[in-house]
């Protein structure tokens, strides 16, 4: 699937994924490919993201929140406050503070 993490100052994320999860209102749920569409606000955590290769990731000062993992490096963080996901057709949007 296709993710896009867009904040008021910057696009901090585009790129194919395997996997994505986040901290729903009421919990942590994950999506997979093919996913059924869906709308969810998201509370204070942290977005994890699961991709097969580091290849095409930047992690320059723009990027800077984007952290990935020590014990696994095919998963990618990003501390979140507050937020609005959106998936359908294999494409998901998070508008994220």
């Amino acid at each position: 699937m296709f993710l896009e993490i867009v904040t008021p100052e910057a696009i901090l994320f585009s790129s194919e994924v395997d996997s994505l999860s986040v901290p729903g209102i009421d919990g942590e749920f994950q999506m997979l490919n093919n996913h059924a569409p869906i709308v969810s606000v998201l509370k204070e955590g942290t977005i994890k993201i699961h991709i097969h290769s580091q290849v095409n990731i930047e992690f320059d000062d723009l990027h800077g929140k984007l952290i990935a993992d020590e014990a696994d490096d095919k998963i990618l963080t990003l501390a979140i406050n507050s937020g609005t996901l959106e998936l359908n057709d294999n494409k998901a949007i998070i508008l994220a503070d």
